[in-house]
């Protein structure tokens, strides 16, 4: 632990380092690309997201960048990051305080489904659970240009999970577990309608009390955020070892 880092930056450093490493175990990370970010505890709006030029399963607690609101490296860390892959996280860390933790994946699953003019159906297991909390952004093109921001913000409203079109997924939480298993879920909903469809024959629509039922089941938006999560640990175990 570097002598400069208090002891709750130090913890929050040492999980997401971890979730990196647990995105690279599913098959979500994509070379050196995408981002998960962290804002740290306290008044300053600091945050910690991977080095540019590293792959996920390269990141450590300690090689972690801590930038401001705007990017700007204040630590002295020797990496730089992505300034345009950090422009969607900053407007949505800048503009809803919920937003602790974004995580953004390009999967071929979350892809594949975000080309859908339908988009996401509600017709598995997995969808019944989020379905009423997603909302959609359109494509603009590679996300460089500031003027995208509102835009973007004024399409996630106030929904935490966002299917950004012909492009990918993208979702957040008010603490790293919170924000993976909303994204999980996410992810597992559109690997399963990707099966679904190439399979001959109608599927089945959920009935909207059905989804009710089912998201109040799972808790993924309850007033309190999700602290602890037995999925998480239990991965966090794997790639400890």
């Amino acid at each position: 632990m570097n002598n400069n880092i208090s002891e709750i930056e130090w913890g929050s450093r040492v999980k997401l380092a971890a979730t990196y490493r647990i995105f690279d175990y599913l098959g979500w990370s994509l070379l050196i690309f995408n981002h998960i970010t962290l804002r740290l505890p306290g008044p300053k709006h600091h945050f910690l997201i991977n080095p540019f030029g590293m792959s996920y399963n390269e990141v450590t607690a300690s090689n972690l960048v801590k930038v401001d609101i705007d990017g700007q490296k204040i630590d002295n860390s020797e990496w730089n990051i992505n300034q345009a892959g950090f422009l969607i996280h900053s407007a949505i860390h800048r503009k809803i305080p919920e937003a602790i933790c974004i995580m953004h994946t390009h999967t071929v699953e979350g892809i594949s489904i975000s080309c859908k003019e339908q988009g996401l159906t509600n017709t598995n297991f997995y969808s019944a659970m989020i379905y009423n909390n997603i909302s959609y952004h359109d494509f603009e093109g590679i996300t460089t240009r500031e003027n995208e921001q509102e835009r973007l913000l004024a399409s996630i409203g106030r929904n935490p999970l966002l299917i950004l079109r012909n492009h990918g997924l993208l979702v957040f939480g008010r603490s790293i577990e919170e924000a993976f298993i909303r994204l999980w879920t996410l992810q597992k909903a559109c690997e399963t309608q990707m099966a679904s469809e190439s399979l001959m024959g109608k599927n089945i629509a959920i009935p909207e009390e059905v989804t009710k039922f089912s998201t109040d089941e799972m808790g993924l938006f309850n007033d309190a955020p999700i602290g602890q999560d037995k999925a998480f640990e239990a991965l966090e175990r794997i790639v400890e070892k």
